[in-house]
């Protein structure tokens, strides 16, 4: 996180809390077992802890195991330390997907109460009107419910940027469904702050630990809701 230097100052300035708890120098921590964080920012401090970042071919399922006996998601990354993927894709989507052994990221990553946005470019049928568009900014009504509000662009005549922020089963699928444009070919392009980068179908790489630290904000707090009004003033 910082030098030492830097370290002590952070703590002398009272933006280091232990377990809810304001730090202070000399204090004594368990960090395999105590929760430390910076400005509200929990710290990484488990060495044993991986993520990667995969770009997800079409025709693999996002589960540990399949009876089907399909590929999934856990074969195309190492198999030690064992981890999980973070969410799901349908078989048929392409795409980003984070897997992890961390257990409390993954919660606050996809529990819908933290709000981190996915971004998808969907290929529909058709070319979708400007109300049709309208309907997908405004919340779409599906059988589970309405939908929150999406941000929508159309980058072609059959091709839109979605952003979502909520976690239901084939979100996307549905909700272009709904308005007459059934989606042809779906690919999640962002997750949270996290981009392809290049990753071909396939590829993974782990995350840097700057990388982390970013999925760290953008799931806490304070720091949560101005990404999020950042976004929506770059809108």
């Amino acid at each position: 996180m910082a030098s030492r230097r830097a370290a002590e100052d952070l703590i002398a300035e009272g933006r280091v809390q232990v377990n809810g708890e304001v730090a202070v120098l000399g204090r004594r921590v368990d960090a395999r077992r105590d929760r430390i964080t910076v400005d509200g920012t929990p710290v990484g401090t488990d060495p044993d802890l991986v993520y990667y970042l995969l770009n997800k071919p079409a025709g693999v399922v996002s589960t540990a195991s399949d009876p089907q006996g399909r590929p999934t998601v856990v074969d195309l990354v190492p198999s030690t330390p064992r981890v999980f993927p973070v969410g799901r894709l349908d078989a048929s989507t392409e795409g980003l997907l984070l897997l992890t052994n961390d257990g409390e990221l993954a919660h606050r990553m996809t529990h819908p109460s933290f709000g981190v946005e996915k971004e998808y470019l969907a290929h529909v049928e058709g070319s979708p009107s400007p109300g049709a568009l309208r309907r997908l900014r405004q919340g779409v009504d599906l059988d589970d419910g309405p939908t929150a509000p999406a941000r929508v662009s159309q980058v072609a005549p059959d091709a839109l940027r979605i952003t979502i922020h909520e976690g239901r089963n084939r979100q996307v699928r549905r909700m272009t469904e709904a308005i007459g444009h059934p989606v042809r070919r779906l690919v999640r392009t962002r997750i949270g702050p996290l981009r392809t980068g290049g990753l071909r179908p396939g590829e993974w790489r782990p995350l840097d630990q700057e990388e982390v630290r970013e999925l760290e904000r953008a799931t806490t707090g304070p720091s949560r809701r101005l990404a999020r009004r950042a976004l929506k003033r770059s809108d």
